[in-house]
């Protein structure tokens, strides 16, 4: 009827508690993977990116905002977002987790909390500290892929489909000695082949131009390819030195095996199924990885973590230092390698 106003509903909000205050030191830990002090550190780290703009009684505190996205990534499950005491509608938790993510992955942060190493001095303590493990010479990094699951998405579907026929995102990871992350690349489809992304990294510039100031190497699998600045097992080992080598290989390289399980225990999101675009899924990838160097960093362990993350003492004696092999291809590289350091 012409001329009948009709009542505005009145918004209700549902009751919010600040779950920072609420839950104790080893419930914060358990559900969203970090302690009250790491938390701050983080919402200090993107505060201006996700404060609210308004001044709002409702509006969602950035910490909040924090808290609502860890427990995403440590669950996999939106929905225990909403209501995990949070008082949030899901779409609200939707918007949180997109602003927080994309806040994480900002370039200066991810330079900051995943970066390879360019100095002559840290690389030479990388080596050191891969020498420890197994008495691997001249180690900076392990590099392995893994994939992380993700629902088949609208475009380029096929593209998305792995060997093992689950869409996903093939992921590079480069570890340090002590399951840090030096390199992280998300950005493409489950079909790729590991030895393609590690060709369209920034990471195979930088060895293949030979930009770093001391001569060091990766340790990777048999998928890819022999460099002299990327070493991998022999297929058929012939006598002991070789067979000495693939051992002390082995052992060192299965740390960066190690890296992605703790990365996939610690958010579980990475270990099931990421209900995103595949654009989302590779942010949400990244920030993990952030997360996870952050977990490092305020010696965060995990509650089912029982890898010893600390490798023998390197006595000092040894000498891990490597030839000058620029010119030399994988294979007379890694001959050298056994030839001085495996008889």
């Amino acid at each position: 009827m012409a001329g009948v106003q009709v009542a505005q509903k009145k918004r209700t909000f549902k009751p919010r508690l600040d779950p920072l205050c609420t839950f104790t030191a080893a419930e914060l830990q358990a559900r969203f993977r970090f302690t009250h002090q790491g938390i701050e550190f983080i919402t200090d780290l993107i505060r201006d990116d996700i404060t609210p703009s308004t001044g709002r009684n409702y509006s969602v505190p950035a910490h909040v905002q924090v808290m609502v996205t860890l427990r995403y990534f440590a669950t996999g499950k939106m929905q225990l977002c909403s209501g995990d005491n949070f008082g949030l509608h899901q779409s609200t938790v939707s918007r949180i987790i997109q602003r927080v993510t994309t806040a994480l992955v900002q370039p200066h942060i991810v330079k900051r909390f995943i970066s390879f190493p360019m100095q002559a001095e840290t690389i030479r303590k990388h080596q050191a500290d891969f020498f420890g493990v197994a008495k691997f010479p001249g180690v900076i990094g392990a590099i392995d892929g893994t994939h992380v699951r993700i629902i088949a998405p609208s475009e380029h579907e096929v593209e998305f489909v792995n060997r093992k026929n689950f869409h996903s995102i093939n992921v590079q990871i480069v570890s340090d000695a002590h399951h840090r992350i030096l390199d992280l690349v998300s950005t493409w489809p489950g079909a790729t082949h590991d030895a393609r992304i590690l060709r369209e990294s920034g990471l195979f510039q930088i060895f293949n131009r030979r930009l770093l100031p001391v001569k060091c190497h990766l340790l990777g699998d048999s998928g890819y390819p022999l460099k002299d600045w990327l070493l991998t097992p022999y297929l058929n080992p012939a006598g002991g030195p070789q067979i000495q080598y693939n051992r002390s290989h082995k052992c060192t390289r299965t740390i960066v095996e190690r890296t992605i399980g703790q990365l996939k225990r610690r958010f579980h999101i990475l270990h099931s199924e990421i209900r995103q675009s595949p654009e989302r899924a590779s942010r949400i990838i990244t920030a993990c990885g952030i997360l996870h160097n952050i977990a490092k960093m305020f010696n965060i362990p995990l509650e089912d973590d029982s890898d010893n993350e600390d490798g023998p003492d390197d006595n000092g004696n040894a000498d891990h230092t490597v030839g000058d092999f620029r010119n030399a291809d994988g294979r007379a590289y890694r001959t050298h390698i056994v030839a001085t350091h495996f008889t």
